[in-house]
């Protein structure tokens, strides 16, 4: 379990990988349906999923020149993880949420 929750652990880091999910994005893609986190913050994430495998950059030379980020078939093997957490949310997040503003309450 250690290395999915190492892997998960950082923001954005679920968003991005949902993002990818769709398909094939570019760098700028990537940044405007992640708004606002910043130009550093997305390099950085997707840095770390190049380096563990579960993503490939390709750039293409050009201009403007341009990147884009595809999941590895190890990246695409979260999928599932992925489709859990979302039925899981549905059958539970509701509640959850609920229960969270009562707390603050």
């Amino acid at each position: 379990m250690e290395p999915i929750l190492e892997l998960l652990d950082g923001k954005w880091m679920l968003l991005l990988l949902f993002e990818l999910f769709n398909g094939t994005q570019r760098f700028g893609e990537l940044r405007r349906k992640l708004q606002p986190i910043s130009p550093k913050t997305l390099t950085d994430r997707l840095r770390l999923l190049e380096e563990k495998g579960i993503v490939t950059r390709t750039l293409y030379p050009g201009v403007p020149l341009h990147v884009e980020y595809e999941l590895t078939e190890s990246g695409k093997g979260l999928q599932p993880i992925f489709e859990a957490m979302w039925t899981w949310t549905q059958e539970y997040g509701a509640s959850l949420r609920k229960e969270a503003e009562e707390a603050v309450e």
